[in-house]
């Protein structure tokens, strides 16, 4: 869950963000990639300094450089609630890049935020409401397609909420959106074992092709393999295959090749430690060879799941429907 948190000066930004953070939500700000630069220009934070310093990055690395920096510190399992989001290129980059993204846009009267921002006296803060409606006269509109755009931003919000009344409002209004947030979606089993094998796969030491395999019973992993030379021998990346090394032309010099096939080395790995792979899925990152069809076939496996086919094997194919075992193609994201 990737919650974004927008809105005008003394809205309540900061106390959405503390009450996520409570709930194991681990924050970042978009301001602070700004205080970075300026940190590492030398320079003063001021707050005039802070919006010309980003619109002055929008409008070298594009709209989205703020949000694209972030997006990069982002890991696939954690929660996050990202404030000072105030430019809408922002706003698809997190949508488009960071999966399950909701943007909450936060509101007040402005004469209630008026009377926060006096309360809290942080340097830079407008002190009366004529200030406050100038300053965010400008950062609403924009001077600019690199400028804050503020009403934008709103336009793109996939929650509002009114902080006028008592904490406990607000966060009530946050557990409400919290609920509308769960319905997340998870990979499929293929995916995940898919997945899995893609991983497996950067174990391999073959400088042609990294292959990796897993077989799974009962939605339980039991065996994996990836491609490379015999277990005690040395590693084919370190010249221990003479026909991978000497990069020899594909379906070439096959007498010569030392490596073991992932889908193989997953199939003797089970017989290595006495667990049985009858009744089983083979899930593999390539089509398999005739070699290693052959082998599945005769470890009673009942199933093949694969990634991606090059110079698919008619004849494994054949042989694979003829002793029934059944055959699927998974489409991953990136082929859409």
């Amino acid at each position: 869950m990737i919650l974004g948190v927008s809105g005008p000066y003394g809205a309540g930004k900061g106390e959405v963000v503390a009450y996520l953070e409570a709930r194991s939500f681990y924050a970042f700000s978009l301001s602070d990639v700004i205080r970075d630069e300026l940190r590492a220009r030398g320079e003063s934070e001021t707050r005039e300094r802070m919006i010309e310093l980003g619109t002055a990055l929008r409008a070298e690395h594009g709209p989205a450089a703020l949000a694209k920096r972030l997006i990069a510190k982002l890991e696939p399992d954690r929660n996050y609630v990202i404030d000072s989001i105030r430019h809408p290129a922002e706003v698809e980059a997190l949508r488009t890049h960071a999966r399950g993204f909701r943007l909450i846009w936060v509101d007040a009267d402005p004469a209630l935020r008026i009377e926060r921002l006096r309360s809290r006296g942080r340097p830079g803060d407008p002190e009366t409401l004529p200030k406050l409606l100038e300053q965010e006269g400008r950062e609403r509109s924009g001077g600019g397609a690199a400028a804050q755009q503020l009403d934008a931003v709103a336009a793109l919000a996939d929650f509002r909420v009114r902080n006028e009344g008592a904490l406990a409002a607000l966060h009530a209004e946050i557990q409400r959106v919290l609920g509308a947030c769960q319905g997340f979606e998870r990979p499929s089993w293929d995916e995940y074992f898919l997945d899995v094998a893609q991983m497996v796969a950067s174990r391999s030491n073959c400088v042609k092709r990294h292959v990796g395999a897993v077989i799974a019973r009962d939605k339980r992993i039991i065996s994996t393999g990836y491609n490379g030379t015999p277990r005690g021998t040395r590693n084919c990346n370190e010249g221990g295959c003479p026909r991978c090394n000497g990069f020899a032309e594909s379906g070439t010099r096959l007498d010569e090749c030392l490596c073991s096939h992932g889908e193989e080395n997953a199939i003797v790995q089970a017989a290595y430690h006495g667990v049985a792979v009858r009744g089983g899925t083979i899930y593999t990152t390539f089509f398999p060879c005739l070699f290693c069809t052959k082998l599945i076939i005769n470890a009673g496996i009942l199933e093949v799941v694969y990634d991606a086919a090059y110079a698919l094997d008619t004849r494994a194919e054949s042989l694979l429907h003829e002793a029934n075992v059944v055959v699927r193609r998974v489409e991953r994201e990136r082929d859409r």
